[in-house]
C-alpha cells in the first residue's frame, strides 16, 4: 500500500506536529506500507530545494511566491499545494492521499483525489480556526472565523474519511453531520522507550540558572497565550509564602515571553524566575531533569477543551510528576490524583494549592509515576495508535468505505 500525506510543516522543523507526524510515518513504515510525503508552502525552510530527506524520510516540498496583495496568502497557497500534488501524484501512483490539518492541506487533496480517482484521508489534529483565534490573528465568530470554518466542514464532509486525535475533536467533527463510522480516533501517542525514567538533575546546570537546592516548578514548550503561564505566575506569590524554596523554570519562548518577563517583574518575583529562552531539541531532556513538577496551566477555550496536547504524555513517560488545569483536553489523558494532579482551569488560587499539597506528599509520588508510565505504555504508544489507520486504508483502497470506528 502507497500512502501520499499530505503535512503543513515537517523535520527538520521542531513542533509537536513534526514529531508526530515522523512518528507516525515510521511506524508506518514498519507496519509495510510505503510512504511518501509533501509539506506544504509554509515548511519555508530556507534551502528552496524540491527535495530533502531527513532521519532517514524523503520529503518533497512545495514551491511558492507570496502574493502581492495581503489577504490572498491562503488561496495562493493552497492553488501551489495543488499543482504541486497533483504532479506527484500522477507521477507516484499512490494508492491513498493523507492529508493533515490544518484544512489548507484537505482542500489541495481533496480536489486531486477527485481529479484522479484516489481516495483521500483528512487527519484533524486542530481546526485551524480555532487554532487563528487563539493564537491572537482572529475573533471567534468574525468574518474571518465563520469562513474558515465553512471551509473546514466543506471539506470534512466530502473526503472519504476523517480521523483525529482525540474524542473532544471527534464530537465536534460529529457535529457538523458526519456518520459516526466516517470519523475515528487515532490517538496522540509517544515513543516510551525514548523517554529516560527519573534522570537525576546535573548540579552544574542547576548552579549556572540559580536552581541548586530549589523545589522546580516547570513548563517547556511554547509561550502561547492559551498555555495559561501567567497564571502560574500569578500563584507563584501563595507557593513562596509557605514553600520559600520553590522556583519556576520556563524553558522555551513564543510570543508571550516578554509579557511573562515583564508580569514576573511587576509580582516582584523575577529573582524567583528563571527563563532560559529557547533551547537545542537534544538539550531538552536535561531541563526536563531538573523539574521537581511539571505545571500545564492551560485556560478553558475551544481550543484547550477539545485537543490533547503532547506534553503531558511525554511528562508520563519519563515519569515524571505533574499538575494540569482540568481543561477537556487534558481530562483525556490525566486521571486525577492516579496519574497526575488536575485543578479548575483558570484558578491561580486553585493550583497554588493544589502544587503545595503535591509538594507535601511525597510518600504518594511514586504511585502517581509509576501509573502514568504505566498508562503511556499501554494505551498510548505509536503502535498501539497507528495500528488504527490499518481498517481505514484498507477499506478505502478496497472501494468502500468500512466502519472503522
Amino acid at each position: 500500500m502507497k500512502i501520499l500525506h499530505v503535512l503543513d510543516h515537517s523535520i527538520p522543523l521542531h513542533s509537536g506536529y513534526t514529531f508526530r507526524t515522523a512518528a507516525i510515518l515510521r511506524e508506518q513504515r514498519r507496519l509495510g506500507w510505503e510512504t511518501l510525503h509533501l509539506t506544504s508552502p509554509k515548511q519555508l525552510d530556507g534551502s528552496g530545494a524540491m527535495e530533502q530527506t531527513v532521519d532517514g524520510l524523503h520529503f518533497y516540498r512545495t514551491p511558492y511566491t507570496p502574493p502581492a496583495l495581503p489577504g490572498l496568502g491562503e488561496w495562493r497557497l493552497i492553488a501551489a499545494l495543488t499543482k504541486r500534488l497533483e504532479s506527484l501524484a500522477r507521477t507516484l501512483h499512490p494508492d491513498l492521499i493523507h492529508a493533515h490539518s490544518p484544512v489548507l492541506n484537505a482542500i489541495p487533496a481533496l480536489r486531486v483525489g477527485r481529479r484522479l480517482g484516489i481516495p483521500t484521508v483528512y487527519e484533524v489534529r486542530a481546526f485551524w480556526e480555532d487554532a487563528a483565534v487563539d493564537h491572537g490573528t482572529s475573533r471567534e465568530n468574525g468574518l474571518r472565523y465563520r469562513l474558515t470554518r465553512a471551509l473546514e466542514t466543506y471539506a470534512l464532509r466530502r473526503v472519504d474519511h476523517v480521523t483525529t486525535i482525540c474524542q473532544g475533536l471527534r464530537q465536534d467533527i460529529l457535529a457538523r453531520g458526519l456518520p459516526e463510522q466516517r470519523v475515528t480516533v487515532i490517538p496522540n501517542a509517544v515513543d516510551a522507550d525514548a523517554f529516560r525514567l527519573g534522570g537525576a538533575p546535573e548540579p552544574e546546570l542547576a548552579a549556572e540558572l540559580g536552581l541548586t537546592g530549589a523545589t522546580v516548578l516547570g513548563f517547556i514548550g511554547s509561550f502561547y497565550a492559551y498555555e495559561g503561564l501567567n497564571l502560574l505566575l500569578d500563584a507563584l506569590p501563595r507557593i513562596l509564602a509557605q514553600a520559600p524554596q520553590v522556583r519556576v523554570l520556563l524553558v522555551g519562548g513564543g510570543v508571550q515571553a516578554d509579557r511573562l518577563q515583564g508580569q514576573a517583574e511587576q509580582l516582584g518575583i523575577a529573582d524567583k524566575v528563571v527563563f532560559t529562552g529557547r533551547v537545542p531539541h537534544d538539550q531538552v531532556q536535561r531541563y526536563y531533569d531538573l523539574v521537581d513538577l511539571l505545571v500545564y496551566p492551560r485556560l478553558s477555550m475551544r481550543l484547550t477543551e477539545l485537543v490533547t496536547p503532547l506534553k503531558p504524555l511525554e511528562a508520563m513517560a519519563q515519569g515524571r510528576l505533574l499538575l494540569a488545569s482540568d481543561v477537556g483536553g487534558h481530562r483525556e489523558l490525566i486521571r486525577d490524583d492516579e496519574t497526575g494532579w488536575l485543578f479548575p482551569a483558570g484558578d491561580a488560587q486553585a493550583l497554588a494549592e493544589t502544587a503545595l499539597k503535591i509538594l507535601a506528599q511525597p510518600e504518594h509520588w511514586s504511585r502517581i509515576t509509576r501509573a502514568g508510565r504505566r498508562f503511556v505504555e499501554e494505551e498510548r504508544t505509536w503502535r498501539a495508535s497507528v495500528v488504527r489507520y490499518q481498517p481505514i486504508y484498507q477499506a478505502l483502497t478496497q472501494g468502500a468505505i468500512a466502519d472503522a470506528g
